[in-house]
């Protein structure tokens, strides 16, 4: 099949529609399920490039959770915790595949943002990630391959209409791509660029001990930030996206609302938070929400007389600034990445705020060494990458 017809592009009054392969070759995709539309494609195609990269470069099954052409999170398959288990409202019980704990991690990590989400694995899809999927409110799933067993259960999500698209593992795209921008085309090179450990050896700081935990997570960081849409900042740890600021115009911008994000992960692990007394029944999303507004500073919004009666079994104690302050103290062991240099100190002042102790960016500004100062300070080694990863 060398084409196939959409419903609309972007909007519904962007028509016709469609994908096909200019060469005359055949797409490298089959739709098993579902009738997916021009967004969920180019969430499909950049995710599947993700977690294609992410397991060529950690040799671990990753997964990703896009929404609007950028990952809302990604993640590698490391065992989940308890406290994962319960973050993440995982009910199934024993022990999962490696391909559904880096799914689980992956959405997990902005379970708002992740809502209505496009699922991209590096591996073949299995039961165990079908079953979660199968309690999330989700668009769709691209994936090498699917087990009769997932593909069943996947079938029966949205009525029926749940979107299952396979991916040719082996398929290389043309070396060039084209993109019409009001009428005019626009050419360059396919960005192959190879991000890997190799990348890491420019150690600028002070500090200079990256132990391989964290050079795992500096290469989830970059190659999370290769498809999301520029400016980006990356948190990661324990291989794991916990906070992503995408789209910014102001770097800066991007370093603040990537880390409160990450700051957002690291308070629902509160005890008080993951004790909240929900009433019997809720659906995910409402505890999504309500989770997210008591750990704000907008927590009378779900607390107030004749609100929190409808999520809560008793009314629960707002965590004070200074509680959540001290909790975000103790985050510890983060790695951050940059999509471009950073052009002040002021990111590294903002993200040492949420525990990071590694940076992964370019280098090249005017000011870098007022940014090393700044990492020397608090002890952070900082490795220079040399490369750019705009992407648009």
């Amino acid at each position: 099949m060398n084409e196939l017809e959409l419903k609309y592009g972007c909007n519904p009054n962007q028509k016709p529609s469609r994908i096909f392969m200019k060469d005359g070759s055949d797409l490298p995709i089959e739709v098993l399920n579902g009738k997916p539309g021009f967004i969920n494609f180019l969430d499909a195609f950049n995710s599947w490039q993700l977690v294609k990269e992410l397991k060529e470069a950690t040799g671990l099954p990753a997964a990703a959770s896009f929404k609007h052409v950028s990952p809302a999170g990604a993640a590698v398959g490391h065992p989940l915790s308890d406290t994962d288990r319960a973050m993440y409202f995982v009910e199934e019980e024993g022990e999962l595949s490696p391909i559904a704990c880096a799914y689980i991690r992956a959405r997990g990590a902005d379970r708002l943002c992740s809502y209505g989400d496009w699922a991209a694995l590096s591996d073949v899809c299995d039961a165990d990630v079908a079953r979660y999927l199968a309690g999330e409110v989700s668009d769709g799933i691209i994936a090498p391959g699917y087990t009769d067993e997932a593909l069943e259960i996947l079938k029966t999500k949205r009525k029926g209409s749940f979107n299952v698209v396979q991916i040719d593992p082996d398929y290389v795209p043309a070396e060039t791509e084209l993109k019409d921008v009001f009428g005019i085309t626009f050419e360059q090179g396919h960005n192959n660029f190879e991000i890997n450990e190799a990348l890491l050896e420019n150690v600028v700081t002070e500090n200079k001990e990256i132990p391989e935990s964290a050079k795992i997570d500096m290469i989830v960081a970059l190659i999370t930030l290769k498809y999301t849409q520029s400016n980006s900042v990356c948190y990661v740890k324990d291989g794991q996206a916990i906070g992503v600021g995408a789209g910014q115009q102001s770097r800066i911008h991007c370093t603040r609302l990537a880390g409160n994000k990450a700051d957002n992960w690291w308070l629902r692990q509160h005890p008080r938070v993951l004790g909240l007394p929900f009433v019997e029944g809720i659906r995910r999303p409402d505890r999504d929400n309500a989770i997210d507004v008591y750990i704000s500073d907008e927590w009378e919004d779900v607390l107030a007389d004749g609100e929190w009666q409808r999520v809560f079994t008793e009314r629960p104690e707002p965590l004070t600034r200074e509680e959540k302050k001290a909790w975000i103290a103790e985050m510890s062991g983060v790695t951050v990445g940059s999509d471009a240099f950073f052009p002040f100190g002021d990111n590294v002042e903002r993200a040492r705020k949420s525990g990071v102790a590694y940076i992964a960016e370019p280098g090249g500004s005017i000011r870098d060494d007022n940014v090393i100062e700044v990492a020397n300070k608090y002890g952070i080694a900082m490795a220079f990458t040399g490369m750019r990863l705009f992407h648009h």
